[in-house]
Formats: C-alpha cells, structure tokens, sequence
C-alpha cells in the first residue's frame, strides 16, 4: 500500500520534469535509490515534519527511537501568532526492547492519550520512521483507534526515512493532509476572495508582512500550509478560490490534486523581491475574478502595487550605489534559486552563482531567462569548491544556509544566512528592503579590512618588528616642562 503511494508521487504529473519525458519514461517515474545512510538529515521522514511542523495548534509525535526527533524547539525558524505546542518534543522513544516485545503499537496509543489529556491539541499527527516501518507496526490503525476513543483528529504519516529523499517528504506530508485533513471541516465564512497558499512556511514571520497587503485588498488567506497555520483552517481549505503555490517541489502535487477534486486554480509565485510579489498579487488577482470576486480587484491590486512598489524603490534607492557590480555566490535551492536572483538583480548585483538543487525544471528555466545567455547554475559543489571559489574572490559574499557558513568565514568573504534559520524576514515589498539592509551591513563590515590584514609575524611564527613614526607637530605640548622629557 505505501509502495503505490510513494510510486505514484513520483509519477506527478504537475511535475514539469514529468511531463518533459516519454510516456515510458514517465511510468518510471523518478525514484533514485539510496544508499546506506545517504539520506541522513534529508530523508522523507526529515521532510515530512519540515512541512507539517509550523502547524501551531497540533501536536506532532514521531514514532520512533529517540534520536529522530532530536531538537524541535529551534529547528525551524517559523513564526507562530498563537500556541507553542508544535514546537514541543513528542516521541515514543522506542528502545531495543520495545521493539524485540513488539510493543510498540501499544506504546504509540498511550502516547496518544497523555499527549490528548495534558495539551488538548486540535490534532496530533503520528509520524512513522524507518524502525517502526521495518517491524511493521500499523501507525494507521492506532491513530483511527485513538481518534474514535478521544475525540481528536489523529493523523497517520507514512514517513519512513528509507522510503526516499527530503523532498519526497515534503509530497508524502502533502498526501496526508490530502487523505485526512483537507474537507474535513465546512467554513461558515467562507467568501469569494478565499485564498490557500501552500509551501510558506512563515519563516522569521515573513508572511507576515505579506498577510497586510491582502488585507488591504480584501483577500482572505484561508489556509497557509503549513507556516503559522491551524488544524481547523486546513481542514477547510477546500472551500478557497485559488491556490498559489510558493514552493513547487513541495506541495505542487497537493495543489494539482486540489484542482482535480474541487475545481480550485493555482498558479506558481513568490514572495522574494519586488517585482515577483507585485507579480504575485496580480496572478492572485486575476484567479480571484474568473472565479466570482468583484471586478474592481484587479483595479485594487493595480493601485496598491503601483503605490508599494513606488514606496520601497525610493526606500532602496540609498543601496543601488552601495552595491551595484557586487558579486553574490547563492548556495541554495528550491525557489530561493531562481526568487533571490530577480530580487538581487533589481539593485543591480551580479550573480557569479546559484544552486539548483532541490529545484524543479520550471525553477531553472526560470533562471536561464533571468540571467539570459550564462546563467552560472550549478547542482552542487563540493565544500572545497565552493571555498576556492571564495578564496579567489570570484564572489563578494556567500547567501546560503547555516551548514555553509564556515566555509565562507574560512575564506574570509562576506556570509548572510537566506535558508530557515535566518532571524530576518525576507519577504513581500519591504522583506526585500531588509534582506539589501543586511547584504549591504554583512559587505561593509570592518571586520573583513581586519581578518584581510596580513599576521604581525612570519611563516616561522617569529614577530615582524613594527616601527610606529608619529607625524612631526609644532603644536605646544600639553604637558608640564617637568614631564615633556619622559614624554619625548
């Protein structure tokens, strides 16, 4: 049952890398197998929990032995506007002899019921791992049982982490929401200007400065998925109008199966740079009207883009002479590859690199139009050649996440985080005046002039003499007569 699952989200055929093949081909779908601990720290159990996780008001229990929850509290830097609880640690912690017993299954159920007695979650989603896939223990009739004796949803998540990579994670978290949560609740609010947007993942609280200018336009976010969203608003998310997709290689197939089962549109945008939020708001837009919204809501969204983008260009303004001609190394992937490039370009840097790992054809051709004949893109580079790169000082700072970093400090050259740990919101109009902000205060750091300047001491580790010569003064000396001398 879960090899069909897994076979036919490889068979996406949202997926513009699907439907590029043959129809055999396409059969084939994408699997790539994995090697033996291969897929540590980016397995599918790794990426179901990365998209479910900022789900605030549920609670989120794997399955497993200890060590595959490791630390909840600060993995992610989503923001939440309302409870904690999905930040806590719940796990099973299965040992050597719950699994030799077999009570494990029993173990997951009394979990369950102290999680539901002491937090009262709105839901609680059971993650499977590789050792609870192994021993075959049935995740999905334990949550049906401990949802029909307590009353709350529970969610199985058929997430072991042998069955792919991260991103396949990302699809089976998507499946599951498809499967047991989406439908699930009728909206007695639901309106004409509803809107889901799925793969925002809330990151520092950057949607949160996007959330206003729908806001102004009178569009509702039915359901973000998953960052600052609650059990309830998912679960309701099939009575939206339009879907905009943030993140394609994530939830794309849940969009598209959107589409298929409730007739609701969905468009590919983001929320990086100017231009592509401007963009974004008029695709939203446009969806909003050919599904019943007032016509004067493309009129609206006119004006309000013409005003925000008019407001944050002068607000740049002071950056362009500061940067322009700045090289900028991206070692990301995903959308950041191709959203972070327009919106750097737009004040005039130049890209000597971008990651496309993790990025759907749609992501690199969107690339190669951006940066028109050399688009420097890249599927990864080992760290030694990425520190080549930066000790030559083809680039002028590194954009990458937190895994990289000393690999810039070595080379001293500029480094600022863009991936989930950042602590600054990068997105919507002025998202991108902070994200400049702080290229330009990581460029212009003193520190560099200083850990630039060659050592006081020679290759044996022997001191260089240095002589100080003060400039020759006629002024008169501060001094009493009686201590110039010692002065002097």
């Amino acid at each position: 049952m879960l090899k069909d699952k897994v076979k036919a989200l490889f068979e996406e055929p949202a997926c513009g890398k699907n439907q590029a093949k043959s129809e055999k081909d396409r059969k084939a779908g994408c699997s790539k197998p994995l090697t033996p601990g291969a897929a540590a720290g980016g397995c599918a159990f790794d990426g179901a929990k990365i998209a479910l996780q900022p789900v605030t008001d549920a609670a989120h229990l794997i399955h497993g032995p200890l060590a595959c929850e490791g630390n909840s509290w600060d993995n992610r830097g989503s923001g939440s506007s309302g409870s904690d609880l999905w930040r806590r640690s719940f796990t099973t912690d299965l040992t050597e002899l719950d699994i030799v017993t077999g009570t494990g299954e029993k173990k997951l159920y009394k979990a369950i019921r102290e999680i539901k007695q002491r937090f009262e979650p709105a839901a609680v989603f059971v993650y499977a791992t590789c050792v609870t896939a192994l021993i075959g223990d049935d995740i999905d009739a334990v949550c049906k049982a401990a949802a029909a004796k307590y009353g709350i949803p529970v969610i199985p998540v058929q997430s072991a982490g042998f069955v792919g990579s991260k991103n396949l994670g990302n699809k089976i978290a998507g499946q599951a929401l498809l499967d047991h949560v989406i439908g699930t609740v009728e909206p007695d609010d639901a309106g004409p200007t509803d809107v889901v947007i799925l793969g925002e993942f809330n990151l520092a609280g950057e949607f949160w400065q996007v959330k206003p200018l729908l806001d102004k336009l009178g569009i509702k976010v039915r359901a973000c998925v998953p960052g600052d969203a609650r059990y309830a608003e998912i679960a309701a998310a099939h009575t939206a109008r339009a879907t905009m997709v943030v993140c394609s290689t994530a939830l794309v197939g849940l969009a598209r199966q959107m589409q298929e089962r409730w007739g609701i549109p969905y468009f590919e945008g983001s929320f990086y740079g100017v231009l592509d939020t401007s963009e974004s708001l008029r695709q939203m837009a446009k969806l909003l009207v050919a599904r019943g919204a007032p016509a004067d809501l493309i009129a609206r969204t006119e004006a309000l883009v013409t005003e925000e983008e008019a407001r944050v260009f002068a607000r740049l303004e002071p950056y362009k002479a500061r940067l322009a001609g700045k090289r900028v190394l991206l070692n990301t992937g995903g959308v950041k590859s191709w959203s972070v490039v327009a919106a750097l370009m737009e004040v005039g840097m130049d890209i000597v690199g971008t990651s496309v790992k993790k990025s759907t054809t749609e992501d690199r051709e969107r690339i190669k139009i951006l940066m028109r004949e050399d688009p420097h893109m890249f599927e990864s580079m080992a760290p030694r050649d990425l520190y080549k790169m930066l000790a030559d000082g083809e680039a002028d700072i590194m954009l990458s996440g937190g895994r990289t970093q000393f690999i810039a400090l070595k080379a001293r050259t500029a480094w600022l985080d863009i991936n989930q740990e950042r602590v600054h919101p990068y997105g919507g109009y002025d998202g991108m005046v902070e994200l400049v902000k702080q290229i330009d205060i990581a460029l212009h750091n003193p520190l560099w002039a200083q850990v630039r300047t060659p050592p006081p001491w020679d290759a044996d580790g022997n001191l260089i003499e240095t002589v100080v010569r003060l400039p020759a003064t006629d002024a008169p000396s501060p001094l009493p007569s009686g201590e110039r001398s010692r002065a002097q």
